[in-house]
């Protein structure tokens, strides 16, 4: 079997955001963080021409998206089932080869959706902080299941950068402002006092 080595190509890659509902944030762990995130992810996907889908659990239920993380140029799909990958999306992803995933939750559609792709040949890069859990056990345990099942872990700040690859890629300076402040460490790191 090849390494993977994770590289990835802006080209054939697609944003997914999973269920960042109204009455599902505000019962997750470092949810003002994963916003925060999350809509850097989602104005990364706009500067880099990265078509973003996203998901809504039951929105008859949970509600819509969160009215602050702008996705008026997204697809939306609700769905019943835990995993993104429904009909919709699937179709919807047949040029991708990569998929840049966030939302919540890590344990729950995150993971089902991370096995869905991996079982369709599609390299999945699952953004630690912008996606998360109302557990940080389940959270964290979750991402352990992503690395040994083939997926990516990474951050916000280098998947950006890894899909620019150069300084002197046309859309730097864009994300270079994107990422300007830090982004929070939504609880991966232990916070340091200085």
């Amino acid at each position: 079997m090849a390494t993977s080595y994770g590289d990835i190509d802006a080209a054939d890659t697609v944003f997914l955001m999973c269920d960042m509902q109204v009455k599902l944030v505000p019962a997750m762990c470092y949810f003002e963080d994963i916003i925060t995130v999350t809509e850097r992810m989602i104005e990364g996907s706009k500067i880099l021409n990265i078509p973003l889908i996203v998901t809504e659990q039951y929105p008859e239920g949970l509600g819509h998206t969160i009215p602050q993380l702008n996705t008026k140029d997204a697809s939306i799909f609700p769905k019943k089932a835990f995993t993104m990958f429904i009909p919709e999306v699937e179709n919807a992803l047949k040029i991708a080869k990569h998929v840049v995933l966030f939302g919540i939750e890590a344990h729950i559609c995150i993971l089902q959706t991370v096995i869905d792709l991996l079982k369709n040949n599609i390299q999945v890069h699952v953004v630690a902080d912008a996606c998360t859990s109302r557990s940080l056990m389940d959270r964290l345990f979750a991402f352990e299941r992503f690395r040994q099942m083939g997926a990516f872990v990474t951050t916000s700040e280098s998947i950006l950068f890894q899909l620019i690859k150069s300084k002197d890629h046309e859309k730097f300076k864009q994300i270079q402002n994107l990422i300007k402040v830090s982004a929070p460490t939504s609880g991966l790191i232990p916070e340091q006092k200085l």
